[in-house]
C-alpha cells in the first residue's frame, strides 16, 4: 500500500506555468485583496488565523488558506489541515479527509504524519471539496449554441493559451474541439499545473500509467499532456465505437470499470462526470477510427446508463 501511495503523491503540486516561471499561490486577504506569495507564507497566515496570533481567531479562514497551500504541495499545510478535519475544527470532522491529507504529508516526508495517519483509520482517497477541480460557469454558458470564436472570447485571458492549444490539437487526433474542451475544463479547469490526490496531472489529468501508455514524458508540459489526453480519448472512442458516454466514462474510471459494469459504472463521481460532459457536448455519438483498436469485447452487452 505504501509503495503505491508514494507513487501517487510523489509529484510535487508546485508546477510551472506556460511561460516556464514558478507558480505562486494567490492568498486572498480579508476583504478580498489578493496577495502574491509562496505556500510557506500562506501557511503562516493560516497558522495565525487558526490560533488567533495577531489576528482574530478564524478557523474557517485558516482551513481555506491551508487548502490553498496544500494545492501548492506544502507538507505542513497537509498535516495541519489533516488535524483540522480529524478534530472538526473550522471544518466538519471527517477522518477520511484527514487520512488523505496525512498520507500526502507522509509521502512528502513530514515527520509527524505517520503517527497522525495511524489515528484516523484507513486511507480511502476521499478529498475535501476545496481540493477538487470544478469547471466554471463561463466554460458552459454558450453550450446550447456552440461557436468556437464566441467560446474563446468568453475565456479568461490567463486560460486562453491552453484553450487555443486544445482547439488546435484536437482535430489532429480526429477529436471535435468541443468534446476535448469539455474534458479539459472538467478535469483541471485548464490548469497545466493541476495535480489530484491520485497523482493525475496537468490539463487532461493523466495518471502516470496513462501518460506512459501514450508516450507522455512530462505531464506538466501542456502540449505533451494535451496530446496524451487526446490520444487516450481517441482510443476510447474507437474502443467503444463512437459511444460518447462510454468513452467519457472510461476516461474518468478506466475502460476496465466500464467493461466490468457493462455501462457507465455506478460510481457517483463517474456518473456526475459523464452528465457534466454531455451537458457541454450534447451528442451520443462521435466519429472514430476502427483501425486503432478492436472493439470492447463486452460491447454488445454494454448499455450506456443515463447518469
Amino acid at each position: 500500500m505504501m509503495v503505491r501511495m508514494r507513487r501517487f503523491f510523489s509529484v510535487v503540486l508546485l508546477g510551472v506555468s506556460l511561460a516556464g516561471g514558478a507558480r505562486t499561490v494567490i492568498a486572498a486577504e480579508p476583504g478580498g485583496a489578493g496577495v502574491s506569495t509562496d505556500a510557506r507564507l500562506v501557511v503562516e497566515q493560516a497558522l495565525a488565523f487558526e490560533h488567533g496570533e495577531g489576528v482574530p481567531r478564524d478557523p474557517e479562514r485558516a482551513a481555506e488558506l491551508y487548502c490553498e497551500a496544500v494545492r501548492a504541495g506544502n507538507a505542513e499545510a497537509m498535516y495541519s489541515l489533516g488535524w483540522m478535519y480529524a478534530n472538526g475544527r473550522g471544518v466538519p470532522r471527517d477522518d477520511g479527509f484527514a487520512a488523505t491529507l496525512f498520507e500526502m504529508a507522509l509521502v512528502k516526508g513530514h515527520e509527524g504524519a505517520e503517527k497522525a495517519r495511524r489515528m484516523v483509520g484507513d486511507y480511502t482517497g476521499a478529498v475535501p471539496e476545496c481540493m477538487k477541480f470544478r469547471p466554471v460557469e463561463w466554460a458552459f454558458k454558450i453550450r446550447d449554441s456552440w461557436d468556437s470564436q464566441k467560446y474563446l472570447a468568453s475565456v479568461p485571458e490567463r486560460k486562453k493559451k491552453v484553450v487555443e492549444l486544445i482547439t488546435l490539437l484536437a482535430p489532429r487526433f480526429s477529436i471535435e474541439p468541443r468534446l476535448a474542451l469539455a474534458i479539459a475544463t472538467t478535469e483541471s479547469n485548464f490548469d497545466p499545473t493541476a495535480t489530484s490526490p491520485k497523482n493525475a496531472m496537468g490539463v487532461m489529468q493523466l495518471i502516470p500509467e496513462t501518460a506512459s501508455r501514450f508516450n507522455v514524458k512530462d505531464s506538466f508540459d501542456p502540449v505533451e499532456n494535451i496530446k496524451g489526453g487526446l490520444a487516450y480519448l481517441r482510443w476510447l472512442l474507437a474502443y467503444y465505437r463512437g459511444n460518447v458516454a462510454l468513452a467519457v466514462a472510461g476516461y474518468n474510471a478506466g475502460e476496465g470499470a466500464v467493461d466490468r459494469y457493462r455501462g457507465v459504472p455506478p460510481y457517483k463521481e463517474t456518473q456526475n462526470y459523464v452528465r457534466r460532459i454531455l451537458e457541454f457536448f450534447p451528442r451520443t455519438e462521435h466519429p472514430f477510427d476502427a483501425r486503432l483498436v478492436n472493439p470492447s469485447p463486452a460491447l454488445q452487452a454494454l448499455k450506456a446508463v443515463s447518469p
